[in-house]
């Protein structure tokens, strides 16, 4: 479950002076920083939120995913190359803000090297949000809101219990997202951005192969 840990009120959003603000913001990132091995944590627009650890098919749905990405547009095994595809990366687009996709892309000519640091500034070209029923609102009404409004070009969201994915591409003027495409079920599907190669969805929810 997302439980938001501490959610500023309207007297510290509100006041517009610098210190409170920076106050609250390095005790969130303290509490963040402290967080046991076990759960999840992430601070968007000054709240801080807790959650478990992903479920079997959240994380199954991520991993095939990755791969797919990884070996088609990162090695460029059956597909262009060209990205860097990074699981769960750390993004802190607002300093101390730490925000977590389940998974990441840059282009290389936007992104050379990857950093030193242990997080990311460089909004990335492309996120990913797995959806589970526990935090589909934080990624839907929260999150995804919030990489519009730092320019992220593309978005997907993926529903392992509902079999779905959902395609979106930013509308830069208006910073919101338009929708291009929902997809539902084992079909393949060419999505953009990475709509140079077939990606089968059954991969994602489907069990492993028998030998």
């Amino acid at each position: 479950m997302v439980q938001p840990a501490r959610n500023p009120g309207d007297e510290v959003q509100h006041e517009g002076q610098d210190e409170p603000q920076d106050e609250l913001r390095e005790e969130l990132y303290e509490k963040y920083l402290h967080m046991p091995e076990h759960l999840h944590a992430e601070i968007v627009r000054g709240t801080l939120y807790v959650m478990s650890r992903p479920a079997p098919k959240h994380a199954h749905a991520a991993t095939g995913l990755g791969s797919e990405l990884f070996a088609s547009f990162q090695r460029g095994r059956g597909g262009p190359g060209g990205w860097w595809i990074l699981h769960e990366p750390e993004l802190q687009l607002v300093p101390k803000e730490p925000v977590i996709p389940d998974l990441a892309g840059w282009r290389i000519e936007r992104m050379p090297e990857l950093p030193d640091t242990a997080c990311f500034t460089l909004v990335p070209d492309w996120v990913c949000e797995v959806l589970s029923r526990s935090t589909e609102r934080l990624d839907r009404e929260v999150k995804l809101p919030f990489y519009a409004e730092h320019e992220v070009r593309h978005a997907w969201l993926v529903d392992p219990i509902d079999r779905r994915l959902e395609v979106y591409a930013l509308d830069i003027k208006r910073k919101r997202w338009r929708e291009v495409r929902i997809y539902q079920g084992d079909t393949a599907v060419r999505a953009e951005p990475f709509d140079a190669i077939e990606i089968d969805l059954s991969a994602l929810w489907s069990p492993p192969r028998r030998a």
